[in-house]
């Protein structure tokens, strides 16, 4: 009588049948770096913290009155640099002015110019950088050193002198003139994405097959070289916010009656041993915002690079 043996498991390689004779397993979609990403953000506590507090501070810069129903332009020189009292927790300003209503409202000057400026910067850093690495030969030689001259000249060094030139000091002068000299930085960040995507297999099958050139740029190229430019993008929102609230403070940036945090610390300044809490409140405000989208560009950064992981 022949020995009987037990059949070896064996296991089950890719497309093997699934159990009940239906077909190979389905087998799970690899995930693209946008998904990896995702889900990186989504395990760091980093990210969470910085994104409830960006929130928060595009909520009240949209709608201020939500939580304060005082207006920061109704002043009282009768309670001037008086220290908080029931319903005016943060106290008085030199003018007799509401702090908490002026620090509430200074987020809209301030998340508003960062916010454009970085928009704009990365409009036209993109649009630079990209058609220059894109291209190569004389288009990157002339597109370079363009943006070689605007990255010459210091950004505070620079807004200081056009602003005491132009005396609008509105925030459509602000953001113009910050995007102008910032745009450089996310240009070299752009050219060299660029550079790096238009080399993959892909796009060199495409040219093969003889795809135009903006539908490589559109479909092949550009979404492969967004993410460094993201996360430099992110980290400079912060930088602007800060730069902003700098030319404020020298006299040179937005101007009364707009309500910035900058113009507060500025007019704080001369009284912070006799009111000290006139600058704590907006310089606080300032410090909290600059930190938030500096800590969502190092979440992205950690996400998109995939060097950290």
């Amino acid at each position: 009588m022949p020995e009987m043996t037990e059949p070896v498991a064996t296991d089950r390689t890719e497309g093997a049948a699934a159990p009940g004779g239906n077909g190979p397993e389905p087998q799970a979609a690899p995930r693209s770096l946008w998904g990896d990403a995702w889900r990186d953000l989504r395990r760091n506590p980093v990210f969470y913290i910085s994104a409830v507090l960006i929130l928060f501070l595009v909520v009240i810069s949209i709608w201020p009155s939500l939580l304060t129903g005082t207006s920061p332009y109704a002043c009282d020189l009768g309670r001037s640099q008086q220290g908080p009292a029931p319903g005016h927790p943060f106290g008085f300003n030199t003018q007799g002015c509401d702090v908490y209503a002026r620090t509430v409202y200074g987020a809209r000057a301030s998340v508003t110019v960062g916010i454009c400026t970085t928009v704009l910067a990365a409009v036209i850093g993109c649009l630079f950088g990209g058609l220059a690495g894109f291209f190569g030969g004389w288009w990157d030689s002339l597109l370079s050193r363009v943006g070689d001259i605007f990255f010459g000249i210091p950004i505070l060094l620079g807004g200081i002198v056009f602003l005491s030139v132009i005396k609008g000091g509105s925030i459509f002068t602000v953001v113009l003139l910050m995007a102008v000299l910032g745009w450089p930085q996310i240009a070299r960040i752009a050219r060299s994405a660029v550079i790096s995507a238009k080399q993959q297999d892909y796009v060199q099958a495409a040219r093969a097959l003889g795809a135009s050139t903006p539908r490589m740029l559109l479909r092949h190229i550009a979404p492969n070289a967004l993410a460094p430019v993201i996360v430099v993008a992110t980290i400079a929102l912060g930088t602007y916010i800060s730069l902003e609230a700098t030319l404020s403070f020298l006299g040179v940036g937005l101007k009364p009656p707009t309500v910035s945090w900058g113009i507060d610390i500025s007019s704080a300044a001369t009284q912070i041993r006799n009111a000290p809490h006139m600058l704590l409140y907006p310089a606080g405000a300032l410090s909290v915002t600059v930190l938030a989208f500096i800590m969502l560009g190092d979440a992205v950064r950690d996400a998109l690079d995939p060097k950290l992981r």
